[in-house]
């Protein structure tokens, strides 16, 4: 399947990992995309290291297995980086790094593109709360251009339609990392 693009995400129990997934999943599939999302777990619990899957393609996806080369790793918590070894396997020089940081430099880490978003600031200053993961998420659709901002800010809209009080501020946190990574 030559336009099978793979993406893993790590972060930790209760930073919306999955809903991310979900959402980049979402977007991919109103942009008319076939796609795959799952989750991993290990201990479930709050804080605990968590990974969850994407697959994007024009075609039907056949593979049922984890993501072990991808070709995007977004981290959402930037201190799995230097704890948990999964983080970096599979990362060739081939793979390009979402990262929730403020710091820029990443040595160890050797990738085709490291790109970091300040997205836990921009969730605290559009949401009040350090709720990220539509931050990265709309960093990723700038970064990939494999989903478009549109499709992203419907993914929202219909991931927190029972919630409406959330669905303007995540909006505009993922419209604000959108622009962050695009200029």
């Amino acid at each position: 399947m030559n336009n099978l693009i793979e993406i893993r995400l790590h972060g930790r129990g209760g930073q919306g990992t999955v809903t991310a997934a979900e959402l980049i999943a979402m977007a991919a599939f109103y942009n008319d995309k076939e796609v795959q999302a799952f989750p991993s777990f290990g201990v479930e619990r709050r804080g605990a290291p968590v990974k969850a899957f994407v697959r994007i393609s024009e075609e039907p996806i056949r593979l049922r297995e984890q993501i072990y080369d991808p070709d995007y790793i977004i981290v959402q918590d930037s201190s799995l980086i230097e704890t948990d070894a999964s983080v970096l396997q599979g990362a060739t020089k081939d793979v390009i790094f979402l990262i929730n940081s403020e710091k820029e430099v990443w040595p160890d880490i050797k990738a085709k593109q490291i790109v970091t978003v300040p997205a836990t600031k921009i969730a605290l200053d559009k949401i009040g709360k350090p709720f990220f993961n539509t931050a990265l998420v709309g960093a990723f659709a700038a970064l990939s251009r494999l989903i478009s901002e549109q499709a992203v800010e419907k993914a929202i809209r219909k991931r927190f339609a029972n919630k409406p009080e959330l669905v303007e501020s995540n909006v505009k946190a993922m419209k604000q990392a959108f622009l962050l990574v695009k200029n």
